[in-house]
């Protein structure tokens, strides 16, 4: 188990290179499935979750070759179907929440796929039963094996159909377009999610020859086609890094660049960041943000006090929700946070709290945070990460705090930010990975 030991309470400085989204990857890696012709991708990050599904792509017989650090080739021309019933897929499958993405493009190809029960991150319940439904509604058949945690699927003849999704999920949507571009007929996809990401793999499925229709609305037309060819593609950068380095260079005072962020696909992200009074300007394509003695907090136009809520696409991502919450602790202000989408996603406040912000939890789903205004700065303390966002929020508030912070159980956020140290050190963070065997943390 390895820890980072981080001293905080320092400006840092320089420019920082987003990498590419962790969210768009698992959908487009699983995409390659549904050709046998190559595709090429790039700006993949180089982190646990993403290496695992190349890994599982590759187990299922794909031609993986690696071009460079963030560029691979995937040739998935001899895929082996029993793979899903070995031991050694239920190992692989299990321990990633990716693997279910990959069920879409089988049943499309080869009308059958089998998944396990999915594990995960401990931020509530995430149902799967929105692709399931959907599957369904295409006409696969699901089986459900009790004794071994095993989804079977039969889907010998997939038909287009309309669908109205229960809720807008980003994975369920990918999944269901990338069964039905080879479905027989048409199918009107209903609540569809609208993100960047699902946006990305609309678009690179249509270069390979599928029909969709109303990319970025919450009603795509799905028309299916024989079959479907190669391509290259190139992810976007991240926006939950975007927006957690923005809030590092207001929380620490600093002057930091970030990028290539493709601004135009941040949506609301950049207004959100300057309701809390944080100030950016675009050149190019890179943000920058002045170092901020201090950044203070809008209030709605009756003076009531603002509040931050995350809503699907094009509203706020809830994946930035603990970014927001960290930098409002040393905002001048104050602000109600309210996650909808996710219960227990705010009890890491309890370590914020410990190191002296002042924040009230007034349920599991709301937290009031208010401004110290720089005028306390946080306390360092030894704290354990319980999901990636929260993660990288703990890091963000040790870098902010005075003395010494130690984090545990970081390969949760290593799942997602790629050599987070090795860039944060870049900017002039006094930070460093140890060795540490947690106890009561």
């Amino acid at each position: 188990m390895d820890a980072f030991e981080i001293r905080g309470g320092k400006a840092l400085k320089g420019e920082i290179i987003p990498q590419g989204a962790k969210n768009e990857a698992l959908q487009i890696l699983s995409a390659v499935l549904l050709t046998e012709e190559k595709i090429t991708i790039s700006n993949i990050p180089d982190i646990k979750d993403v290496n695992k599904l190349i890994d599982l792509l590759a187990a299922l017989g794909v031609d993986v070759q690696r071009i460079n650090k963030d560029t691979y080739e995937f040739e998935a021309k001899n895929i082996n179907i029993d793979y899903f019933q070995s031991e050694e897929f239920k190992k692989k499958g299990g321990g990633l929440r990716g693997s279910i993405m990959i069920v879409g493009p089988l049943l499309a190809r080869f009308g059958k796929a089998a998944i396990p029960k999915p594990g995960g991150d401990k931020i509530g319940r995430r149902r799967l039963d929105t692709h399931f439904l959907g599957f369904e509604k295409l006409g696969a058949k699901f089986v459900y094996d009790a004794e071994n945690n095993f989804f079977n699927v039969d889907a010998t003849e997939l038909k287009g159909t309309y669908i109205l999704l229960d809720e807008a999920s980003v994975t369920g949507t990918a999944n269901i377009v990338m069964a039905a571009v080879l479905a027989k007929g048409v199918t009107k996809l209903y609540n569809a999610a609208c993100e960047p990401y699902l946006q990305q793999l609309c678009k690179m499925l249509n270069r390979m020859g599928a029909k969709i229709e109303g990319i970025g609305s919450n009603l795509l037309t799905i028309e299916g086609v024989e079959k479907l060819g190669g391509t290259t593609h190139r992810m976007l950068p991240d926006m939950i890094e975007i927006g957690s380095f923005i809030g590092l260079a207001a929380i620490t005072g600093s002057e930091i660049t970030i990028k290539d962020v493709c601004f135009n696909e941040l949506g609301i992200i950049p207004t959100i960041f300057s309701r809390l009074g944080i100030k950016f300007e675009l050149r190019g394509d890179d943000i920058f943000i002045p170092a901020q003695d201090s950044y203070e907090i809008e209030t709605f136009i009756d003076g009531s006090i603002l509040t931050v809520s995350d809503a699907p696409w094009p509203g706020f991502t809830p994946d930035l929700l603990s970014i927001v919450l960290v930098t409002a602790i040393q905002a001048k202000g104050n602000v109600l946070i309210h996650q909808k989408m996710f219960e227990s996603r705010l009890f890491f406040v309890d370590k914020l709290i410990d190191m002296g912000a002042q924040i009230i939890l007034c349920d599991p789903h709301r937290a009031t945070v208010i401004g110290l205004n720089k005028q306390n700065k946080l306390r360092g303390i030894q704290m354990t990460s319980p999901d990636i966002r929260a993660g990288v929020s703990l890091l963000i508030a040790a870098l902010s705090a005075q003395g010494k912070s130690t984090i545990y159980n970081i390969e949760q956020i290593e799942r997602g930010y790629q050599d987070i140290e090795e860039r944060l050190k870049a900017l002039g963070a006094d930070i460093r990975r140890v060795e540490a065997e947690p106890s009561g943390h």
